[in-house]
């Protein structure tokens, strides 16, 4: 999740659609609350709940560089994905490495 003046937030979640809402409405206390996050750029998926937190660990570390350019691989024009969310093309959507969702 990103803000309009390009706040970074990783995190994981069991809905992607529902989280993002959350997000969007201000639902949800804290971080993404207090800067806005509520632009969806990038996610990732997987089956593995513990393959998903390991790979949020490894994202938060990254620094902010690292983040763009991975977001760039998939969303070269930083395009809200979330109002295409869940349109075909996007559900069978795969990462190149195994990941999470992103929220």
């Amino acid at each position: 999740m990103a803000s309009r003046s390009g706040v970074l937030y990783i995190g994981v979640t069991n809905n992607l659609q529902r989280r993002v809402e959350e997000h969007r409405k201000g639902h949800v206390k804290g971080f993404t609350q207090k800067y806005r996050c509520t632009l969806l750029f990038y996610f990732e998926q997987t089956q593995d709940i513990m393959v998903a937190i390991e790979r949020e660990k490894q994202l938060k570390r990254w620094r902010r560089e690292k983040k763009i350019t991975l977001i760039k691989t998939l969303n070269p024009t930083f395009v809200d994905l979330y109002p295409d969310l869940f349109r075909p093309h996007l559900l069978s959507f795969r990462p190149k490495r195994s990941g999470v969702e992103k929220s």
